[in-house]
Protein backbone atom coordinates (compact mmCIF):
# COMPACT_ATOMS: atom_id res chain seq x y z
CA UNK A 1 0.00 0.00 0.00
CA UNK A 2 2.90 2.26 0.87
CA UNK A 3 4.72 1.82 -2.44
CA UNK A 4 1.20 3.16 -4.15
CA UNK A 5 0.97 5.91 -2.16
CA UNK A 6 4.54 6.94 -2.74
CA UNK A 7 4.29 6.84 -6.26
CA UNK A 8 1.01 9.18 -6.04
CA UNK A 9 3.11 11.18 -3.91
CA UNK A 10 5.79 11.80 -6.67
CA UNK A 11 2.53 12.48 -9.07
CA UNK A 12 1.19 14.96 -6.78
CA UNK A 13 4.00 16.64 -6.69
CA UNK A 14 4.54 17.35 -10.55
CA UNK A 15 1.51 18.26 -10.80
CA UNK A 16 1.22 20.48 -8.02
CA UNK A 17 4.86 22.07 -9.87
CA UNK A 18 3.25 22.42 -12.87
CA UNK A 19 0.24 24.13 -11.91
CA UNK A 20 1.89 26.33 -10.08
CA UNK A 21 4.18 27.45 -13.07
CA UNK A 22 1.17 27.63 -14.96
CA UNK A 23 -0.52 30.95 -12.62
CA UNK A 24 -0.14 34.09 -13.94
CA UNK A 25 2.91 36.31 -12.06
CA UNK A 26 4.54 39.65 -12.79
CA UNK A 27 6.63 37.98 -15.05
CA UNK A 28 4.36 35.68 -16.76
CA UNK A 29 6.12 32.41 -16.00
CA UNK A 30 5.02 29.50 -18.12
CA UNK A 31 1.64 31.08 -18.25
CA UNK A 32 2.58 32.59 -21.66
CA UNK A 33 2.61 29.60 -23.52
CA UNK A 34 -1.70 28.50 -22.67
CA UNK A 35 -2.42 31.82 -24.97
CA UNK A 36 -5.83 30.98 -25.78
CA UNK A 37 -7.32 30.18 -22.47
CA UNK A 38 -9.23 32.53 -21.76
CA UNK A 39 -12.31 31.30 -23.91
CA UNK A 40 -12.00 27.74 -22.40
CA UNK A 41 -12.55 28.96 -18.73
CA UNK A 42 -14.48 31.89 -18.92
CA UNK A 43 -14.34 35.87 -18.77
CA UNK A 44 -11.79 35.67 -15.83
CA UNK A 45 -9.42 32.89 -17.93
CA UNK A 46 -7.36 30.20 -15.86
CA UNK A 47 -6.69 32.41 -13.00
CA UNK A 48 -9.89 30.73 -11.35
CA UNK A 49 -9.23 27.54 -12.40
CA UNK A 50 -5.95 27.17 -11.24
CA UNK A 51 -5.84 28.59 -8.06
CA UNK A 52 -9.15 26.11 -7.35
CA UNK A 53 -6.84 22.97 -8.82
CA UNK A 54 -3.89 24.55 -6.74
CA UNK A 55 -6.26 24.49 -3.19
CA UNK A 56 -7.60 20.78 -4.34
CA UNK A 57 -3.72 19.45 -5.06
CA UNK A 58 -2.52 20.44 -2.03
CA UNK A 59 -5.39 19.31 -0.07
CA UNK A 60 -4.96 16.03 -1.71
CA UNK A 61 -1.13 15.80 -1.23
CA UNK A 62 -1.06 16.95 2.69
CA UNK A 63 -4.32 14.20 2.34
CA UNK A 64 -1.77 11.66 0.61
CA UNK A 65 1.42 12.37 3.28
CA UNK A 66 -0.34 11.87 5.98
CA UNK A 67 -1.90 8.44 4.79
CA UNK A 68 1.89 7.83 3.60
CA UNK A 69 3.22 8.61 7.15
CA UNK A 70 0.95 6.14 8.69
CA UNK A 71 1.62 3.19 6.85
CA UNK A 72 5.19 3.49 7.22
CA UNK A 73 4.81 3.81 10.87
CA UNK A 74 2.93 0.94 10.87
CA UNK A 75 5.48 -0.64 8.96
CA UNK A 76 8.38 0.20 11.46
CA UNK A 77 6.70 -1.04 14.22
CA UNK A 78 7.81 -4.65 12.69
CA UNK A 79 11.36 -5.51 13.13
CA UNK A 80 13.42 -7.09 10.94
CA UNK A 81 14.15 -10.56 13.20
CA UNK A 82 10.34 -10.70 13.32
CA UNK A 83 10.36 -11.30 9.87
CA UNK A 84 12.68 -14.39 9.98
CA UNK A 85 11.78 -17.74 10.08
CA UNK A 86 13.80 -19.33 12.60
CA UNK A 87 13.52 -22.86 11.59
CA UNK A 88 15.03 -21.51 7.85
CA UNK A 89 18.55 -20.44 9.73
CA UNK A 90 19.85 -23.55 11.11
CA UNK A 91 18.91 -26.72 9.03
CA UNK A 92 18.55 -29.93 10.69
CA UNK A 93 21.25 -31.75 8.91
CA UNK A 94 24.09 -29.25 10.01
CA UNK A 95 27.14 -31.28 11.10
CA UNK A 96 27.50 -30.98 15.10
CA UNK A 97 30.43 -28.56 16.57
CA UNK A 98 33.69 -30.50 17.91
CA UNK A 99 33.79 -30.57 21.55
CA UNK A 100 37.22 -29.76 22.59
CA UNK A 101 38.40 -31.92 25.51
Amino acid sequence: MSGILLITQFVFAALIAVVVLLQKSSSIGLGAYSGSNESLFGAKGPAGFLAKATFVLGFVFVINTIALGYFYSQESTRSVIDKVDTKTLVPSSAPAAPLDN
